[in-house]
């Protein structure tokens, strides 16, 4: 759904399984930190509400969103947790370096989604502008991080029912 008719931060906390039992890794990139630590910290606000124990909440940070697919790969293999939030910000620019970036990260999480067990939840924004992304963490549209808390939830709840 587009952001611009949904605000990122909107959900009914009834519909959200609780994570008590539930173990997270959230991978998070350095570039653009000032908007990528306002995803972190509403994914995992929404991780704490929802009852997932801080000691169950892995976060490693990368260099850029480019390293995200390798390090939740990583962290799947190591850390065995219940789902891997990836927490990144490309913002567009003069050249075709924005292009590149975005295809290898979609792909990237893509891939983790078809060969692992866990669910990897793509929480990587892609805008033209600052403004944009201001907007989408924390800003007038809300915040994606918020977002892939519930939706790695959601999933880990849903992987327990079909696989475990």
């Amino acid at each position: 759904m587009a952001t611009n008719l949904k605000n990122l931060s909107e959900f009914d906390p009834s519909t959200v399984p609780s994570s008590e039992t539930m173990r997270f890794a959230i991978v998070v990139s350095e570039w653009n930190k000032e908007i990528t630590e306002s995803l972190l910290k509403g994914a995992y606000d929404v991780l704490l509400k929802s009852g997932t124990a801080a000691g169950n909440i892995l976060v490693e940070h990368v260099p850029g969103s480019f390293e995200i697919p390798y390090a939740a790969k990583l962290l799947a293999e190591k850390m065995k947790p219940d789902a891997v939030i990836c927490l990144g910000c490309v913002i567009q620019g003069e050249t075709r370096h924005f292009d590149f970036i975005c295809q290898s990260v979609t792909h990237g999480i893509t891939e983790l989604n078809l060969r692992y067990p866990i669910p990897f939840i793509f929480g990587i924004l892609t805008t033209k502008n600052i403004e944009q992304a201001r907007e989408r963490a924390g800003g007038q549209k809300g915040n994606k991080g918020v977002e892939t808390a519930v939706v790695a939830i959601k999933m880990a709840a849903m992987r327990r029912k079909f696989v475990d």
